[in-house]
């Protein structure tokens, strides 16, 4: 609970952009421009992400509400994999290191909205600094990208992607939760489904005969 307190709290006075607080031209970039962050599901269990809110290292508030889409892996079924990839990112994009974030996300599968709240490792902005090596064209090579696998029961996983193509990082953050109904804070009211949920595509099939969640998560 003192965790969803002090990021509501942050996030909507910081989302002010108060005169204290630096304007994002003010900070500069990462040495390798702006850093992404994609949202994925498991194969045919679908999830949409609708908001999001970062408070990076520079102090620097982001707020998203135009979002690339969250991707289905086809390959990840039952369990996690660590070698997803992100794909494009158009949308998803910010200056520096995230230090605490929000995002709100419709389950299809659980036919649900939640509120997910993190506060992140310190460390996680020295290896966001760190070269990893080359990648196949000679380029310096980073770990520039936060992938969240969304799962059912409001199962997130967060994993570091390595431009050269390496293995993907699993990360724990320093605090994690995830919040639903009348739990929902910064999240109230934020759906793309205000009139219910409906299944569709691969995921009536797929789910036919098995038992939620569908894996371990």
């Amino acid at each position: 609970m003192r965790l969803k307190i002090a990021l509501t709290v942050v996030l909507l006075v910081g989302g002010c952009r108060a005169s204290e607080l630096p304007t994002p031209e003010e900070t500069g970039e990462m040495p390798y421009g702006r850093w992404g962050f994609a949202f994925f599901t498991p194969h045919a269990l679908p999830a949409v992400v609708t908001y999001a809110a970062i408070i990076d290292s520079s102090n620097v508030v982001s707020k998203f509400r135009a979002l690339d889409s969250s991707q289905s892996d086809p390959n990840v079924v039952g369990s996690w994999r660590d070698n997803t990839n992100s794909g494009s990112i158009h949308f998803n994009k910010a200056r520096h290191p995230p230090v605490n974030m929000v995002f709100c996300w419709d389950s299809i599968i659980d036919k649900k909205t939640y509120e997910t709240q993190i506060v992140f490792q310190p460390s996680l902005k020295e290896a966001m600094l760190t070269p990893t090596g080359t990648d196949r064209y000679g380029n310096t090579a980073w770990y520039k990208t936060l992938l969240f696998g969304l799962a059912p029961e409001g199962k997130v996983k967060i994993w570091l992607q390595d431009s050269a193509g390496g293995k993907n990082i699993p990360l724990d953050p320093k605090r994690i939760g995830t919040f639903s109904g009348d739990k929902l804070d910064i999240c109230k009211g934020i759906t793309q489904h205000p009139n219910g949920y409906v299944y569709y595509g691969d995921t009536p099939e797929f789910i036919k005969g098995k038992t939620y969640p569908y894996g371990n998560w």
